[in-house]
């Protein structure tokens, strides 16, 4: 598996390899050792999530810091863009964000450290994303602003018109109305 450059400390992005013939192809999507030996992931992951989505859906930018959750990314099926905003108040990229291009071909992993808003929008006619994370998914403690929060600027591919986007994340605050009281626990 090798590591893609990222601009944002934290994350890492991963292409593993894949091995294609005639009948297909087979690769590794997780293996705890190579994480923690080759890219010093240690983290356990508890909870393995799956979503499909339409061309133009969008969905996030979403958090969850107490308790703290990190993520391994990838899209099994599709192409999609997928977005990270640091959200760690005493990072010096703070708000800052970067997209990585995730598909069925490049198989790309992406890690998401704790502390990091998480996002994609659907590029393909259909997108499976799966997604593992280090602690289990719980409702209180699920946070999110606007993925076209203005002051955050995200670039992305669809215009905004074009978007499919829930109530919960088009109605959300902006970044600067939850960074008050940002604590990873």
């Amino acid at each position: 598996m090798q590591q893609i450059p990222t601009f944002l400390a934290g994350p890492v992005l991963m292409e593993p390899q894949t091995f294609r013939d005639e009948r297909g192809f087979f690769l590794e999507t997780f293996r705890s050792n190579v994480l923690a030996e080759q890219f010093g992931i240690s983290d356990s992951f508890v909870q393995d999530n799956h979503s499909r989505s339409t061309r133009g859906v969008l969905r996030g930018m979403h958090f969850q810091f107490d308790p703290p959750a990190a993520k391994l990314v990838r899209c099994a099926r599709g192409a999609i863009t997928d977005v990270l905003v640091d959200m760690r108040p005493e990072s010096e990229s703070f708000g800052a964000w970067e997209a990585y291009e995730l598909d069925d071909e490049n198989m790309r992993l992406l890690y998401v450290p704790a502390g990091f808003a998480h996002g994609f929008c659907v590029l393909s006619e259909v997108a499976d994303v799966i997604y593992k994370q280090t602690a289990y998914w719980a409702p209180g403690a699920d946070k999110g602003f606007t993925p076209v929060d203005p002051g955050v600027g995200i670039e992305w591919p669809i215009a905004v018109e074009d978007m499919i986007v829930s109530d919960r994340d088009r109605f959300a605050p902006r970044l600067a109305e939850v960074e008050t009281g940002l604590h990873i626990a």
